[in-house]
């Protein structure tokens, strides 16, 4: 079955983080992605097989972007394609003469994704930054850790992963949709400050109400209340609660034991201290394992804490597929495409490329004859 984003030809110009898994993520949908590596990246002798996995799925040419004829080589590509994906610094593009101006006059029906962490302009819009300093200023990560503790980064995923990359690939299928009516192409500016702020969203309004406070670990879904956390159990591993629900939460206090007693009502937010007390002492009297016997499958909302290679084995995982092999690493595994469709399907449509490896396939199929390609190779415009 074809991807939903079959025919759909893509230019990726190479970067790191968000910018690939945003291709990788159009890529497991169908796109054709073509990715410009650097010429002094090639390696004549080529490589073996690549772990890294948000390079999955395309093709990769190796072009000189100091170069003239690089960068006409791209520019003659550009015509031809659907969108480009670029995550250089506002201006470096404009500099290397593949701003989207350029690029549109080209190609007016081209979208033209720019993946950015402070965005295209604004103060700040020249700065470095990684994904810890985005989420910072969005208000994402002084929410995030326990009372009394500081803020814990929650790896790379808010910031680069979730506002960034995923907020970018859904920018790139809306602007793709709105050219399918209107023929026009159009620039989506895709920045991590601001993609985390709109995944903060409900907790904007849950402030701005009242019911949110701003202090860390003092809210239900921050590690404040006891029945939305996670407890050591007794052979030093985790279990994960979220019953935020009455019923939910009262199947809980019946696995605990606790349906008999007299305790305060879930919301006494002044009794939360004091439960979650009596929640670490119980948990520790049992092993993970044992806490999975009694509560797994139930409407607890309950999960053990899985490490990477545990969840890759774990029954509910494995009946999904959730994860598939990676071709020619015996044994590893690697996330399947998501989500998944009814109709047209999805699927990895191939290893990470070594950097300039379909290099001549791919400007053959661009219109170029096999006369330009050897004087481009010959000029070391193209590797």
């Amino acid at each position: 079955m074809a991807g939903p984003l079959s025919g759909i030809k893509i230019l990726e110009f190479q970067g790191i983080g968000p910018g690939p898994f945003c291709t990788m993520m159009l890529s497991d949908m169908g796109a054709d992605i073509v990715r410009i590596d650097r010429a002094q990246n090639v390696k004549p002798e080529g490589g073996g097989f690549s772990l890294d996995f948000l390079a999955r799925g395309r093709r990769s040419v190796g072009v000189d972007l100091k170069s003239p004829e690089g960068i006409e080589t791209c520019l003659r590509m550009i015509e031809k394609a659907d969108a480009i994906i670029e995550g250089f610094r506002p201006g470096v593009m404009e500099r290397l003469g593949l701003g989207p101006d350029v690029c549109l006059a080209r190609n007016p029906s081209l979208v033209y994704g720019r993946m950015t962490g402070w965005g295209q302009d604004g103060p700040l819009a020249n700065v470095a930054g990684h994904d810890i300093n985005y989420i910072s200023l969005a208000g994402a990560l002084a929410h995030i850790g326990r009372a009394g503790e500081a803020p814990v980064p929650p790896l790379n995923l808010v910031g680069d992963f979730g506002g960034g990359g995923m907020l970018l690939a859904f920018g790139m299928v809306c602007a793709l949709v709105e050219r399918a009516s209107s023929g026009k192409g159009q620039v989506v500016d895709a920045a991590m400050v601001d993609g985390t702020a709109a995944l903060m969203s409900i907790i904007h309004g849950a402030q701005l109400s009242g019911w949110w406070k701003e202090e860390r670990g003092s809210n239900m879904l921050d590690t404040g209340a006891h029945f939305y956390d996670v407890y050591e159990t007794s052979d030093a591993k985790y279990v994960s609660i979220g019953s935020i629900e009455p019923q939910f939460y009262a199947v809980l206090l019946d696995k605990l034991g606790l349906a008999g007693e007299s305790l305060p009502p879930q919301m006494d937010r002044s009794q939360w201290p004091a439960m979650k007390e009596r929640f670490q002492e119980l948990f520790k009297q049992k092993t993970r394992d044992e806490w999975c016997e009694i509560m797994e499958g139930t409407d607890i909302c309950f999960s053990p804490v899985l490490t990477m290679s545990e969840a890759r084995e774990h029954p509910h995982i494995k009946a999904r597929n959730t994860f598939v092999p990676v071709e020619g690493h015996p044994g590893a595994q690697q996330a399947a495409p998501a989500p998944r469709f009814s109709r047209t399907g999805c699927e990895i449509q191939g290893p990470p490329p070594q950097a300039g490896e379909h290099t001549d396939a791919v400007l053959s199929e661009y219109g170029f004859s096999s006369d330009e390609i050897s004087e481009l190779k010959g000029t070391k415009a193209v590797a």
